[in-house]
């Protein structure tokens, strides 16, 4: 508002100005002062509203403006309305705009014929090209504007498509991180309950056996306990510049077999030669995260007595990882014995649990398969296909 103000000051500064020099001409009549003045006042305050209240400033000027220049009080009417096209046009639209250019020509022709002036055609024609003028003017302000809103509508639609990604970023982070953390504690609590179990029994018979189990619980829960908080410390830091323990990989295959063991289940491990060569980290992690739950499954819901066999294999550009287990060397019982004659079988559901469902995201994540069920003779298997996409 400070810079229409400071038009609505110049233009009645310049129309008391000019009735200042009629006054002292004679042959010039003019209104008293008290009429003058007010007018000129009244003509030039609704410029400073033209940007807030567009069309009311507008029609004041024009309303105002037939008294003052039937009274001939100055330029300022003429100037005031030619602004006043302007801006409905720049600020309120091309249809108020071509309205408001209609009523100021209708109004400037009634006061024309009313009170023809001696150089009457030269009064339309100056004021024909002033309003085409301004209506230019207007035009190209208004494409400016629009250009500069759309850019702005544009730049907010970046921004927020850039916090979209973020906000999704963030959340395969914490999914992520959630399957991590109930790996971790999967394993490291199933291998703690089985020993814990262990050692209760062998306590009174056999006092060394429950000493090694209590050992196997102490060094699972501190490994345990290390890795929980270094996912913590991922999620607290804000910065890169804390030093970070490694994710296990696929190398680490013997040392989780060897703490399977510890804790009651034999397990076989084979493989292939020059199998882990070369492995991308994501897949290296995404294998022993797989067979990590996969044996950390058989030690939970196996049984007593059972075995299990992981067998990784490198075909080509894919690494196979099988993982079975022998179920205490027997088929389950899918349906109770009663029940077979009542009706038919159901398919046995394959379970759906957050060890399965991080198993079958880390296989989607690289464009892999996995196949778990029953294994043919008993028992349960885990089959993972993963393609290796090796860095060009």
């Amino acid at each position: 508002m400070a810079g229409d103000s400071l038009i609505a000051v110049v233009l009645l500064l310049t129309d008391l100005l000019i009735y200042v020099a009629a006054t002292e001409t004679p042959e010039v009549p003019m209104p008293p002062w008290y009429v003058t003045v007010p007018l000129d006042m009244a003509m030039v305050a609704p410029l400073v509203f033209r940007r807030k209240a567009t069309l009311w400033s507008a029609y004041l000027v024009l309303l105002i403006g037939i008294p003052h220049g039937a009274l001939e009080l100055g330029a300022a009417s003429a100037f005031a309305v030619m602004i006043s096209i302007y801006s409905v046009l720049v600020y309120v639209g091309r249809k108020q705009g071509l309205l408001y250019l209609a009523a100021t020509l209708v109004t400037s022709g009634i006061q024309l014929w009313v009170d023809p002036p001696e150089d009457v055609w030269v009064l339309a024609i100056i004021g024909v090209f002033s309003s085409a003028l301004c209506w230019t003017l207007g035009e190209f302000a208004g494409a400016r504007r629009a250009y500069h809103e759309e850019v702005e509508a544009r730049l907010h639609l970046l921004e927020t498509e850039r916090d979209q990604a973020t906000r999704i970023a963030v959340g395969e982070e914490r999914g992520r991180i959630a399957r991590e953390l109930h790996d971790v504690v999967a394993h490291a609590v199933s291998v703690m309950v089985v020993q814990a179990d262990g050692a209760s029994y062998a306590v009174d018979g056999n006092p060394e056996m429950a000493k090694r189990a209590l050992q196997t619980i102490s060094e699972t829960g501190r490994g345990a306990l290390a890795e929980l908080r270094r996912l913590l410390d991922v999620l607290r830091s804000d910065g890169d510049d804390e030093p970070r323990v490694p994710q296990p990989d696929a190398s680490a295959l013997t040392d989780l077999a060897d703490r399977i063991r510890q804790a009651g289940v034999p397990v076989t491990l084979a493989i292939g030669s020059d199998a882990l060569a070369g492995l991308p980290a994501g897949v290296s992690l995404g294998v022993y995260r797989i067979v990590q739950e996969s044996l950390t499954n058989t030690l939970k819901h196996a049984g007593q007595g059972a075995q299990a066999e992981v067998v990784v294999r490198r075909e080509a550009d894919v690494i196979d990882v099988k993982v079975t287990d022998d179920g205490a060397g027997r088929a389950k019982q899918l349906v109770p014995a009663a029940a077979k004659h009542a009706a038919p079988p159901r398919k046995l559901a394959v379970p759906g649990g957050n060890g399965l469902i991080g198993m079958r995201e880390r296989a989607n994540v690289f464009g892999g398969t996995l196949e778990v069920g029953p294994a043919p003779g008993g028992g349960w298997q885990v089959h993972a296909r993963l393609p290796v996409r090796l860095a060009t």
